[in-house]
């Protein structure tokens, strides 16, 4: 557990958690926590029984906004994009008057990247906090909608180029995924719309404002993955398609060697019936003449076929 003072963007490391029950003269309090220290925090802030079961546990929490009486609970998923797999992890926030309380299982980067960004900004005010973290959260959606992008692009020229098994499992896998990131998107704008929209004592009345724009981000995200579902849908459509063409093409190719051996068959079957005569049989060179006629039948079907771009 970290405890900061925060006062216009400096940040002043304390040691002592019992500091943190006294509004400071300047500035907040930000504590930085891990689920096994809400054992000594609820107790000292008052946190509702439901809240802390949420932080704690192994499921995944769907996005929400509680009002308590001293603070409110927001549970917040960033997402992280490693090694091609898309991850969600929760944020849970305690925000009160004085002070703003992160709850994290994981590392998440955006508590790492808003640091910079309060002092930049000079923030003094919890929910100014809450604010650029959101913003920092939400924005992070546009990183990895654009990486999936990158993904969606490459796995479309390489079904243009050459068509494999392995493509389907891949467009499977991304699609899932997608639509995975859709419906955790859903409970998000609630969210906000709430963060925007509704009169929140502990949230200033000029900043409230300001979340109407990550709002409209988040819709805009939804949006996209919106899009992406559907260009999915259009790579396996595709996918589809090329393997029918391909078994086409295959199947083609056969249907012109067994026509071009077909007549080949008819003249060795005649040749090979058991009468007592049958012409060209009794020439010195009889045989010599029809392997070559035989030849000279199959190369010209040969021929035939390509100039009408059967094969």
């Amino acid at each position: 557990m970290k405890i900061r003072l925060v006062n216009e963007g400096v940040f002043t490391t304390e040691e002592d958690i019992n500091v943190t029950l006294t509004p400071p003269e300047n500035g907040f309090y930000w504590i930085d926590a891990d689920v096994e220290d809400l054992a000594i925090l609820q107790p000292l802030f008052h946190m509702h029984d439901l809240a802390v079961e949420d932080c704690m546990s192994e499921e995944e929490q769907r996005p929400k906004i509680e009002i308590y009486e001293g603070h409110y609970f927001i549970v917040f998923n960033s997402i992280r994009f490693d090694d091609e797999e898309i991850f969600l992890r929760s944020l849970n926030i305690f925000l009160g008057k004085h002070f703003i309380i992160t709850v994290t299982k994981q590392k998440i980067n955006e508590l790492r990247m808003v640091k910079p960004v309060l002092w930049e900004q000079q923030a003094s005010t919890p929910d100014l906090m809450l604010y650029l973290l959101i913003d920092l959260v939400v924005d992070n959606y546009f990183t990895v909608a654009d990486r999936i992008e990158a993904k969606i692009d490459k796995l479309e020229e390489e079904l243009i180029m050459s068509t494999k098994k392995e493509h389907l499992n891949e467009i499977i896998s991304l699609r899932s995924e997608i639509l995975w990131l859709k419906k955790g998107l859903g409970p998000q704008k609630e969210v906000l719309l709430v963060l925007y929209r509704k009169e929140l004592r502990l949230i200033g009345d000029d900043l409230q404002k300001y979340f109407q724009d990550i709002y409209e981000n988040a819709v805009k995200v939804s949006e996209t993955f919106e899009t992406f579902r559907d260009l999915m849908g259009n790579l396996r459509e595709s996918y589809q398609l090329s393997i029918a063409n391909r078994a086409n093409d295959i199947m083609r190719v056969f249907t012109a060697i067994t026509t071009i051996f077909m007549p080949l068959t008819l003249i060795t079957g005649i040749y090979g019936m058991n009468f007592g005569y049958i012409p060209i049989m009794d020439w010195e060179y009889g045989s010599l003449y029809m392997i070559g006629f035989m030849l000279a039948l199959g190369i010209f079907m040969f021929y035939l076929f390509r100039k009408k771009d059967w094969i």
